[in-house]
């Protein structure tokens, strides 16, 4: 009870928080850089680590710059963060814009629905706030529950304030027959951890063997869906744009784990290109192949 009264309080705070103006909000990110960076220490270990890990070719120096910068832009992803629980309408569309909405006509024209896969790259909650004006077709994100309830239900009203209609991972294939003889547009992280139980197929990413969910080739099946990765790109600080790179328009021609392996190969040339932008401070890899019973490789 104590720690659900807390989470309210937290809940409430940050909703104050976000009412402060975007100037005012950096240069309270900028502080929160210089906390986590230089006086805590803040999780530096796992980001040395996977950065170690993802690039042997890299000189330290080179990893170091890569870590800064890294830490400075999830100072200002989080205050942004914050920030979009009360932003408007009219900032979202300012600050996230779709470089081509007709890669999604495309696929409608053709009565194809669209499933996207996304990794936690750049501002994915201004852009799920974006998506809700994208279209008028049914738009669905799924999402993993946090461990606090509360927590979790105040950031799906703010990412399904403009239209998105979020879904729990263990909902989706529920909710994608129940919406069967429609149009939807639907996004699925491509970058999730699986739960122990669930870590079975694996691949290399950032040359390491890595747990990979198969929720958007085998949702993809069902559908028959179009699929595109959801790519955000920074243009300056507080700014986006999101652009949707076509992967795979036949999904049932494809062999098993092509589709998957597809998204994992695209998401990690965009890391590569700018690797700063993605969450280095997430134990992607805690999770080994030699921890699981019968671990499934494909490459």
């Amino acid at each position: 009870m104590i720690k659900k009264g807390l989470s309210y309080i937290g809940v409430f705070f940050f909703y104050l928080l976000s009412l402060l103006p975007f100037w005012f909000l950096y240069l309270i990110s900028d502080l929160v850089f210089v906390i986590l960076y230089y006086v805590t220490g803040y999780r530096r270990k796992v980001v040395q680590d996977n950065l170690r890990n993802s690039f042997p070719e890299k000189s330290e120096e080179e990893r170091a710059v890569i870590e800064k910068k890294y830490f400075k832009y999830m100072a200002d992803l989080t205050l942004e963060t914050i920030k979009s629980t009360s932003m408007s309408e009219k900032q979202v569309r300012r600050r996230m814009v779709c470089t081509n909405p007709e890669i999604m006509e495309h696929y409608f024209a053709q009565g194809k629905s669209i499933l996207a896969a996304a990794g936690h790259y750049g501002n994915w909650e201004l852009a799920c706030l974006n998506f809700g004006f994208l279209t008028d077709k049914v738009k669905m994100v799924v999402y993993k529950p946090q461990s606090s309830e509360v927590f979790t239900n105040f950031i799906n009203r703010t990412r399904s304030r403009f239209g998105t209609i979020m879904i729990s991972m263990k909902q989706t294939l529920r909710k994608m027959i129940e919406y069967k003889n429609e149009l939807t547009f639907t996004v699925l992280a491509a970058d999730q951890t699986p739960a122990r139980s669930e870590a079975v197929y694996f691949t290399t990413f950032l040359n390491q063997p890595t747990a990979v969910f198969l929720g958007v080739e085998k949702l993809s099946g069902i559908r028959d869906c179009a699929i595109v990765f959801y790519r955000i790109d920074l243009v300056k600080r507080g700014y986006y744009t999101y652009t949707l790179v076509p992967l795979v328009e036949n999904p049932k021609e494809t062999k098993p784990y092509e589709i998957t392996k597809i998204q994992v190969n695209y998401l990690e040339s965009l890391i590569r290109e700018k690797p700063e932008y993605w969450l280095w401070s997430h134990r992607r890899w805690k999770i080994k192949p030699e921890d699981i019973a019968k671990p499934v490789f494909f490459d």
